[in-house]
């Protein structure tokens, strides 16, 4: 059998495997149960990285509406993130309130998400949102050069979180409040059924949808 390497959707996060933080050390076993989003960025004290963790930290308590918890990753010490979390409070007033894992010398949470491109020393802009049962639930890769849009971060995360509860999906641009979609049926008798269930508005058998 071909070996896959992450990552991947639905792989499953070692709950062993351990890092040190600015803020303890911590292993994912500490998240199991929660919702976690990682993201990573290629170094502290980066004009990119310092706008993106700003906008994070702003919108912290829309992340902890949605139950989910933050974690920052760069191959920086622990020494290098508090500093940079000082001068980020110092300059723009701003307090970062998540852990930072300082993955050296290793590199061992970057290596297992493929987030160091090959030539290179710098985590990209990576993002992993890792459900309750320590599997990967979405994940995205951005360039150096660009940052991360958050508020579409957090409009993925509503999405995912609804297709968990309720087993549907969401169409393009959907926000909390729209229809979601419902999976499409499989036998021509159940296809016959679909048109005439109450509570869905279908356009024909394989694309209907509903309000929840």
């Amino acid at each position: 059998m071909v070996e896959v390497k992450g990552p991947y959707l639905g792989m499953q996060i070692p709950e062993d495997l351990c890092f040190n933080t600015d803020m303890g050390r911590k292993c994912f076993r500490d998240y199991k149960g929660k919702w976690l989003l990682l993201f990573s960025h290629p170094g502290d004290f980066t004009p990119v990285c310092t706008t993106e963790f700003i906008e994070f930290a702003k919108k912290y308590e829309e992340f902890k509406k949605r139950g989910v918890e933050l974690l920052g990753l760069s191959v920086d010490t622990d020494i290098s993130h508090i500093e940079w979390k000082r001068q980020i409070k110092q300059l723009w007033g701003v307090e970062i309130p998540f852990p930072i894992i300082a993955d050296v010398p290793d590199f061992q949470v970057a290596n297992f998400f493929n987030a160091i491109p090959p030539g290179t020393t710098a985590t990209v802009r990576m993002v992993a949102l890792i459900d309750p049962d320590l599997k990967l639930a979405w994940f995205a890769l951005y360039p150096l050069t660009n940052g991360r849009n958050i508020d579409e971060i957090i409009r993925v995360i509503d999405a995912v979180q609804t297709t968990y509860k309720h087993g549907v999906a969401t169409p393009a641009n959907w926000r909390p409040g729209d229809p979601v979609i419902v999976p499409p049926p499989h036998s021509y008798a159940d296809a016959e059924k679909r048109l005439k269930e109450p509570g869905i508005e279908c356009k024909t058998w394989w694309f209907c949808t509903k309000k929840i």
